[in-house]
């Protein structure tokens, strides 16, 4: 069986604005903040497992620095800081291999870096959500 990647077919919703302007390179990733499953093993040998309840990610957008979405987080993060109301729901899916990431609840951290110089650059933005749900590869 094949599979074939296509980066213009993933695609990342944040509320109703569709990320544009992706970066060169990696332009999503998504890291869970929990500790997914730890255990730890006693001087005779027994093991306990416990299971972190942290089902939250932080998702880093790489994007291209006149992408129209730094300007939308930048509003959007002004928002939550004056009105604590800048939540929004996330979805990351490739349409070739399905549902990457969702979560209902997303915030911008911080207000996208800034830097400039002869050539273009690209900017990172972070978004850390409530509760997600991970799928797919």
């Amino acid at each position: 069986m094949f599979k074939t990647y296509d980066p213009k077919k993933v695609l990342i919703a944040l509320g109703s604005h569709q990320v544009t302007g992706y970066g060169e390179g990696t332009f999503v990733s998504i890291e869970p903040n929990g500790d997914g499953v730890s255990s730890k093993t006693g001087c005779d040998g027994e093991k306990v497992r416990a299971l972190d309840p942290d089902d939250s990610v932080t998702i880093t957008l790489t994007l291209l620095q006149n992408s129209p979405t730094i300007g939308w987080a930048q509003t959007r993060y002004e928002m939550d800081k004056s009105t604590g109301e800048g939540f929004f729901p996330v979805l990351i899916q490739d349409l070739k291999g399905g549902l990457i990431c969702s979560a209902s609840h997303a915030w911008i951290v911080n207000s996208p870096n800034r830097e400039f110089g002869k050539e273009t650059s690209e900017r990172e933005l972070k978004i850390e959500t409530g509760r997600a749900t991970m799928k797919g590869e």
